[in-house]
Protein backbone atom coordinates (compact mmCIF):
# COMPACT_ATOMS: atom_id res chain seq x y z
CA UNK A 1 0.00 0.00 0.00
CA UNK A 2 1.50 3.33 -1.00
CA UNK A 3 1.77 6.24 1.37
CA UNK A 4 -0.72 9.09 0.74
CA UNK A 5 0.79 12.23 -0.73
CA UNK A 6 1.72 14.87 1.82
CA UNK A 7 -0.38 18.00 1.89
CA UNK A 8 1.08 21.45 1.37
CA UNK A 9 1.28 23.48 4.59
CA UNK A 10 1.45 27.24 4.01
CA UNK A 11 3.90 29.05 6.26
CA UNK A 12 3.84 32.59 7.62
CA UNK A 13 7.11 34.14 6.47
CA UNK A 14 8.47 37.61 7.32
CA UNK A 15 10.93 39.42 5.04
CA UNK A 16 13.50 41.90 6.31
CA UNK A 17 15.65 44.02 4.02
CA UNK A 18 18.71 45.66 5.53
CA UNK A 19 19.97 48.61 3.51
CA UNK A 20 21.47 52.02 4.14
CA UNK A 21 20.65 53.19 0.61
CA UNK A 22 17.32 51.71 -0.54
CA UNK A 23 13.73 52.59 0.22
CA UNK A 24 10.92 50.05 0.31
CA UNK A 25 9.84 51.24 -3.17
CA UNK A 26 13.35 50.50 -4.51
CA UNK A 27 13.75 47.20 -2.69
CA UNK A 28 13.78 44.71 -5.57
CA UNK A 29 15.34 41.93 -3.44
CA UNK A 30 12.73 42.09 -0.67
CA UNK A 31 9.97 42.39 -3.26
CA UNK A 32 11.29 39.34 -5.10
CA UNK A 33 11.22 37.30 -1.87
CA UNK A 34 7.73 38.54 -0.93
CA UNK A 35 6.38 37.75 -4.40
CA UNK A 36 8.10 34.35 -4.57
CA UNK A 37 6.90 33.09 -1.21
CA UNK A 38 3.30 34.11 -1.92
CA UNK A 39 3.47 32.53 -5.40
CA UNK A 40 4.60 29.31 -3.69
CA UNK A 41 1.46 29.40 -1.50
CA UNK A 42 2.89 30.88 1.70
CA UNK A 43 1.73 33.99 3.55
CA UNK A 44 3.76 37.18 3.89
CA UNK A 45 3.58 37.72 7.66
CA UNK A 46 5.37 41.08 7.58
CA UNK A 47 7.87 42.99 5.49
CA UNK A 48 10.23 45.68 6.72
CA UNK A 49 13.26 47.63 5.55
CA UNK A 50 15.70 49.00 8.11
CA UNK A 51 19.24 50.37 8.13
CA UNK A 52 22.17 48.06 8.80
CA UNK A 53 22.31 48.44 12.57
CA UNK A 54 22.89 45.39 14.77
CA UNK A 55 20.41 46.45 17.43
CA UNK A 56 17.63 47.42 15.01
CA UNK A 57 18.08 44.08 13.23
CA UNK A 58 17.92 42.17 16.52
CA UNK A 59 14.86 44.12 17.66
CA UNK A 60 12.86 43.40 14.51
CA UNK A 61 13.86 39.75 14.26
CA UNK A 62 13.36 39.18 18.01
CA UNK A 63 9.79 40.45 17.64
CA UNK A 64 9.16 37.94 14.88
CA UNK A 65 10.83 35.12 16.84
CA UNK A 66 8.51 35.85 19.78
CA UNK A 67 5.40 35.97 17.58
CA UNK A 68 3.36 32.80 17.28
CA UNK A 69 2.29 34.08 13.85
CA UNK A 70 5.74 33.87 12.20
CA UNK A 71 7.22 30.51 11.16
CA UNK A 72 10.28 31.78 9.27
CA UNK A 73 12.21 34.95 8.54
CA UNK A 74 14.17 35.64 5.35
CA UNK A 75 16.55 38.57 5.39
CA UNK A 76 18.34 40.22 2.49
CA UNK A 77 21.39 42.44 2.82
CA UNK A 78 24.10 43.01 5.39
CA UNK A 79 25.99 39.77 4.75
CA UNK A 80 29.05 41.22 3.01
CA UNK A 81 32.36 42.55 4.30
CA UNK A 82 31.75 46.30 4.24
CA UNK A 83 32.05 47.99 7.60
CA UNK A 84 28.26 48.34 8.03
CA UNK A 85 27.49 44.72 7.00
CA UNK A 86 26.47 43.17 10.29
CA UNK A 87 23.68 40.65 9.65
CA UNK A 88 25.60 37.53 10.79
CA UNK A 89 26.76 39.28 13.96
CA UNK A 90 23.25 40.56 14.64
CA UNK A 91 21.39 37.27 14.24
CA UNK A 92 23.84 34.55 15.25
CA UNK A 93 23.46 35.37 18.94
CA UNK A 94 19.70 34.79 18.61
CA UNK A 95 20.05 31.23 17.28
CA UNK A 96 19.17 28.27 19.49
CA UNK A 97 20.72 26.13 16.73
CA UNK A 98 22.59 27.14 13.61
CA UNK A 99 21.78 25.62 10.23
CA UNK A 100 25.33 25.36 8.89
CA UNK A 101 24.29 23.55 5.73
CA UNK A 102 22.34 26.58 4.51
CA UNK A 103 25.39 28.83 4.16
CA UNK A 104 27.48 25.98 2.82
CA UNK A 105 24.94 25.10 0.12
CA UNK A 106 24.31 28.74 -0.74
CA UNK A 107 28.01 29.29 -1.40
CA UNK A 108 28.32 26.02 -3.34
CA UNK A 109 25.41 26.91 -5.62
CA UNK A 110 26.56 30.53 -5.95
CA UNK A 111 30.00 29.44 -7.17
CA UNK A 112 28.46 28.43 -10.50
CA UNK A 113 26.93 31.90 -10.83
CA UNK A 114 29.59 34.26 -9.46
CA UNK A 115 32.76 32.16 -9.26
CA UNK A 116 35.11 32.50 -6.33
CA UNK A 117 33.47 35.77 -5.28
CA UNK A 118 31.13 33.46 -3.38
CA UNK A 119 33.74 33.16 -0.60
CA UNK A 120 32.73 36.70 0.40
CA UNK A 121 29.16 35.60 1.14
CA UNK A 122 28.36 35.35 4.82
CA UNK A 123 24.91 33.81 4.30
CA UNK A 124 23.82 32.20 7.58
CA UNK A 125 20.75 30.51 9.03
CA UNK A 126 19.49 29.19 12.32
CA UNK A 127 16.52 28.33 14.47
CA UNK A 128 15.29 30.49 17.37
CA UNK A 129 12.19 29.61 19.39
CA UNK A 130 11.03 27.33 16.57
CA UNK A 131 11.38 30.11 13.98
CA UNK A 132 13.74 29.67 11.04
CA UNK A 133 15.97 32.64 10.19
CA UNK A 134 17.65 32.64 6.78
CA UNK A 135 20.02 35.48 5.84
CA UNK A 136 20.75 36.11 2.18
CA UNK A 137 22.94 38.71 0.47
CA UNK A 138 21.28 41.89 -0.76
CA UNK A 139 21.29 41.36 -4.53
CA UNK A 140 18.18 40.16 -6.34
CA UNK A 141 20.29 37.45 -7.97
CA UNK A 142 21.42 36.12 -4.59
CA UNK A 143 17.82 36.14 -3.32
CA UNK A 144 16.72 34.24 -6.42
CA UNK A 145 19.53 31.70 -5.89
CA UNK A 146 18.63 31.19 -2.23
CA UNK A 147 14.89 30.96 -2.83
CA UNK A 148 14.84 28.83 -5.99
CA UNK A 149 17.65 26.44 -5.06
CA UNK A 150 17.20 26.01 -1.29
CA UNK A 151 14.32 27.70 0.50
CA UNK A 152 11.43 27.04 -1.89
CA UNK A 153 11.95 23.29 -1.60
CA UNK A 154 12.78 23.25 2.11
CA UNK A 155 9.69 25.36 2.93
CA UNK A 156 7.47 22.87 1.07
CA UNK A 157 5.96 20.26 3.40
CA UNK A 158 5.79 17.79 0.49
CA UNK A 159 9.58 17.71 -0.02
CA UNK A 160 11.06 14.32 0.79
CA UNK A 161 12.99 12.93 2.53
CA UNK A 162 12.79 16.00 4.78
CA UNK A 163 12.01 19.71 4.95
CA UNK A 164 11.92 22.47 7.58
CA UNK A 165 8.13 22.64 8.00
CA UNK A 166 7.76 20.13 10.87
CA UNK A 167 10.53 21.94 12.77
CA UNK A 168 8.73 25.27 12.45
CA UNK A 169 5.49 23.72 13.65
CA UNK A 170 6.75 21.27 16.30
CA UNK A 171 9.34 23.30 18.22
CA UNK A 172 6.86 25.98 19.14
CA UNK A 173 3.32 24.62 19.48
CA UNK A 174 1.90 28.15 19.39
CA UNK A 175 3.06 28.32 15.74
CA UNK A 176 0.42 25.76 14.68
Amino acid sequence: MSKPAALFTPLNIAVLTVSDSRTLAEDTSGQYLADSLTEAGHHLADRQLITDDIYQIRAVISGWIASPDVHAVITTGGTGFFIRDSMPEAVSVLFDKSIDGFGEMFRLISKDEIGMSTVQSRAVAGMANGTGIFCLPGSSGACRTGWENILKEQFDSRTRPCNFVPHFLAQNPSHD
